[in-house]
């Protein structure tokens, strides 16, 4: 099997699938932290035993995780940030007994979106094909 170049362009169909792919989450987790900024009653109520300023506080860092996967330069970072933001979501989903396929569902489609449109990725998880 031959090295992936990591300089190799990535195929206008993978670049675009991946696009696709990391559009769903990213705007899930938009939606999620202006919820969450803007105190919405639904917010406040599910935050009503965390203490006072938590879902602001989680609200931001969701948006920041979110904004450095969006940019190229960094989306690695981001989705190692994300991964970590929804591996903490899934757990406080798993403690509180609701579904917590979402959150699991959306680091999926973090990592896959990512690793179609970044050439980097593609080298350090080469598949077989």
């Amino acid at each position: 099997m031959e090295p992936t170049n990591p300089s190799a362009p990535v195929s206008k169909g993978a670049l675009w699938s991946g696009r696709i792919m990391s559009t769903l989450p990213v705007l899930l987790l938009i939606m999620s932290a202006v919820m969450k900024i803007a105190q919405s009653a639904e917010v406040v109520k599910g935050f009503a035993d965390w203490p006072a300023g938590s879902a602001v506080a989680i609200g931001i860092l969701e948006l920041t995780c979110t904004a450095l996967y969006l940019i190229p330069r960094t989306a690695v970072l981001g989705a190692i940030l994300l991964a970590a933001y929804l591996g903490g979501a899934t757990a406080v989903s798993v403690r509180m007994g609701v579904n917590f396929a979402m959150p699991v569902v959306c680091g999926v489609l973090v990592w896959g979106g990512l690793y179609l449109r970044d050439p980097r990725l593609r080298a350090l998880i080469p598949f077989v094909r």
